[in-house]
């Protein structure tokens, strides 16, 4: 109840938005091998894929086609692609789509690409901006505590890194969101030291900045056919995946902790659509994309999608009005 009231306090109405959006997952070749990940493929392996132009092109086509205005752009840690790369890609992406949004890369990557390119992250920054990308989704935030990171993805960047990455683009003016991948190896206080150095962060960006974070999305880990999964089971043959409970629990304990934030996103993509659904009560004012297609969490044995009517369906039953939005959440 008080997370709710927090949410009316922060998004005073009873709308909850989505985006018609499609996540493109650009190549799964990545060298760091997150435990967590059942997606990537190592540089070496003959699986491994970065996808043409053209096939871009097809499938931001589709989504064009079914009113979608975002693509998320996400993929590894791949040796091959330097800057160049994406600037060339996101600068056709424009000229060919114009109306399209381009909310791409992680921190990761964005760090890779600046140490590849030998070139400083702030200008790896100033020039994927120039180049079109609009705005940096939150992944790879995990669990921003060190001592998590070490034992979940040991040679991915630290939590200082990964924040002042975000501050920097910040500082540049732009936009981003942050999430929470709960449920592996960290106690209940370090979720709290995660939610406490976002809310250091996003408070430092306010002072300073025209930019910021405009969402928080939690979500569990997905154990299945992952090596981490494998690792804490073995370890521990009694452990189990994070409940629905422990979802609501976490998603309202971070709407009153986050209340620099201003919208929460519900992740249906992890939950299902009956657990997000119920989340709207719970402090959550966004219902996240449509998507489209989703390669890294299925990978994982987790695989839901949904249709807009559906999720204009599920956010009408639990009693809000269904509103459309771009990624800056403003009504489309």
């Amino acid at each position: 109840m008080l997370a709710d009231f927090a949410r009316q306090r922060a998004v005073p109405s009873r709308d909850v938005t989505y985006i018609a959006g499609r996540n493109i997952n650009y190549t799964n070749v990545c060298w760091v091998g997150c435990k967590f990940c059942a997606f990537y493929d190592t540089p070496a392996s003959k699986k491994g894929y970065t996808l043409p132009r053209e096939v871009i092109f097809q499938k931001i086509q589709e989504m064009v086609d079914l009113g979608g205005i975002e693509i998320l752009l996400q993929g590894g840690l791949n040796p091959k692609l330097k800057i160049d790369y994406y600037e060339e890609l996101f600068s056709a992406i424009g000229e060919k789509f114009p109306q399209v949004w381009i909310h791409g890369l992680s921190v990761a990557e964005i760090l890779y690409i600046a140490k590849i390119s030998r070139l400083s992250l702030e200008e790896t920054l100033v020039r994927l901006r120039a180049a079109g990308l609009r705005t940096i989704p939150g992944a790879g935030a995990e669990m921003l505590v060190d001592r998590v990171r070490k034992v979940i993805a040991p040679y991915k960047d630290t939590t200082t890194e990964w924040l002042d990455t975000m501050k920097l683009w910040h500082k540049l003016g732009g936009f981003s969101t942050v999430t929470m991948m709960y449920g592996t190896v960290e106690t209940t206080d370090e979720r709290l030291e995660h939610m406490l150095a976002t809310r250091e962060a996003q408070d430092e960006s306010l002072a300073n900045t025209t930019g910021g974070f405009t969402a928080f999305i939690a979500w569990n880990f997905q154990p299945d056919g992952t090596p981490l999964g494998d690792e804490i089971r073995a370890q521990n043959p009694h452990w189990r995946k994070a409940t629905g409970y422990d979802y609501l629990r976490t998603v309202a304990v971070g709407r009153l902790m986050l209340d620099n934030i201003p919208h929460h996103q519900a992740s249906w993509v992890t939950q299902g659509p009956k657990i997000a659904q119920i989340a709207l009560g719970f402090g959550l004012d966004d219902f996240g994309s449509t998507m489209m297609e989703e390669n890294v969490v299925s990978a994982a044995g987790t695989d839901f999608v949904m249709p807009i009517s559906e999720i204009e369906r599920l956010i009408r039953e639990a009693g809000h009005d269904a509103c459309k939005r771009d990624t800056l959440y403003r009504r489309v």
